[in-house]
Parts: structure tokens; C-alpha cells; sequence
């Protein structure tokens, strides 16, 4: 499996946030069933593109994981539980 980094800064945001673990967005890419889709919102775009997909994790609690692909490595910039229209989307376009 390819690097999951994810910042000390972006840990406690995880954390204190949205109470998701560092182990969580690990499950998350070992249960992923589908594929990553791109967020295309004009105030996202970044260079490399900024990229998401929802996936269970262990305990089967959804979560929309997005993140950067840089030097074959993954850089989370934020998990939490996905609402009904991400769910959605990720359903049609994603699966």
C-alpha cells in the first residue's frame, strides 16, 4: 500500500473535529470499493488535484476521505462522516 501521511496539524483537526483516527482513514483505504473522484469546486482546485472517495471503516462507519497524491504517497487533508448528497454522488459516480 502506498504512504498515508497525514500532518500533526491535520491529525488533531481529525481528531478534535470530526473524532475520526489516524487507524480509521487507514481502514478506509483498505475497504475502499470503488474509485477516487476528483473535486472539481472551483475554491478546491489545487494543483496536484485534490482528490476524495467514501469508504466503511472496520466497525463500518462511512467516511469521505480526501486527500493529495504527491510522489506516490497519499497527504490526507481531511476525513469525516460523508452526508446524504456526498453519499449520493459517490454512489453514481464513484462506484
Amino acid at each position: 500500500m502506498k504512504m498515508i501521511l497525514i500532518s500533526p496539524e491535520v491529525l488533531t483537526k481529525l481528531d478534535l473535529k470530526h473524532q475520526v483516527s489516524r487507524r480509521e482513514v487507514e481502514q478506509c483505504f483498505e475497504n475502499l470499493c470503488g474509485t477516487f473522484l476528483e473535486d472539481a469546486r472551483e475554491d478546491h482546485k489545487t494543483d496536484p488535484a485534490t482528490l476524495w472517495f467514501i469508504a466503511p471503516t472496520n466497525e463500518d462507519r462511512l467516511l469521505k476521505v480526501v486527500f493529495i497524491y504527491i510522489d506516490g504517497n497519499h497527504h490526507i487533508r481531511t476525513a469525516f462522516p460523508p452526508d446524504q448528497t456526498e453519499i449520493d454522488l459517490y454512489e453514481s459516480a464513484g462506484k
